[in-house]
């Protein structure tokens, strides 16, 4: 048993995601809004992340996005903040700020409040880079449904560990 802070879940695939990548010399660089850090929370509780974790960009405001990651203001005008084309924009700024190899950028609406008719509570949107990659990054949007914050995020942190393997 893994001793961790973290739910023995994502304690156990967060030490996947850093055994599996370390094999591969690859390097990880984390965008993060709603999830605020619990992905880079969970690979760094894995002894020997720091071979593997570049680092981390904790960009819960807008402005964060835009500045941190270069994400454009017309996107998140014209798309929102929770929208494939912000999180497409913030995992190619995560990797242009970084020296790592892959990157993932996650986005979403983890209630209680926030949510429209269009993005109700539980939507989360995901993008997955990767370096030397030609074309778009790619992205998807879950409705995770409205569940409580918590789970919701812990959902969240779930499926972005998953894009991290290899």
């Amino acid at each position: 048993m893994i001793d961790t802070l973290l739910p023995q879940e994502i304690a156990e695939l967060a030490e996947r995601v850093i055994a599996e990548n370390s094999k591969i010399g690859r390097k990880i660089a984390l965008a993060e809004s709603c999830t605020g850090g619990l992905v880079a929370a969970a690979l760094t509780e894995v002894a020997g992340s720091s071979a593997v974790l570049d680092r981390g960009f904790v960009t819960y405001s807008n402005a964060a996005k835009m500045e941190s990651l270069g994400v454009a203001s017309d996107i998140i005008e014209t798309f929102g903040a929770v929208s494939i084309a912000c999180v497409w924009a913030m995992s190619e700024g995560a990797l242009k700020n970084s020296s790592a190899d892959i990157s993932v950028a996650i986005s979403g609406v983890a209630g209680p409040e926030g949510g429209t008719t269009l993005k109700p509570v539980g939507t989360v949107v995901f993008a997955r880079s990767i370096r030397g990659n030609d074309g778009e990054p790619e992205g998807e949007l879950k409705q995770f449904g409205d569940l409580s914050r918590a789970e919701i995020r812990r959902q969240a942190v779930l499926c972005a560990l998953e894009l991290l393997l290899p």
